[in-house]
């Protein structure tokens, strides 16, 4: 896998939902297709299923993955204005500017 780092975090982290009354509503559905269809088509209907599960895995993992790397670029960027920050504040002192709370200790 590409990012075998960010999924075994993902593995980790993420607990997927219960979501039992959709899993109760798939069986039923897969329960009654079975009894009506012949064995080729169940086959199918089940390569369907496992596509679908395929897709909302990888989906999942993607969203996880776009949230880690918004989160990371989020703190470098915070990081990048706190130490701009600190370096505009050096300066002003530097230069004789003062705060209004460090005027007030001076009365």
């Amino acid at each position: 896998m590409k990012y075998k780092l960010l999924k075994d975090l993902y593995d980790c982290f993420y607990i997927p939902p219960e979501l039992q009354a959709q899993k109760q509503e798939i069986e039923e559905c897969h329960q009654a297709l079975s009894e009506v269809l012949g064995k080729p088509e169940r086959r199918l209907v089940l390569q369907i299923i496992d596509a679908k599960d395929r897709i909302a895995e990888d989906t999942s993992i993607d969203s996880f993955i776009a949230g880690f790397e918004l989160a990371w670029k989020l703190s470098i960027e915070l990081n990048h204005y706190e130490n701009e920050r600190s370096v505009f504040c050096r300066t002003a002192m530097g230069l004789g500017a003062c705060f209004a709370s460090a005027r007030e200790d001076e009365k």
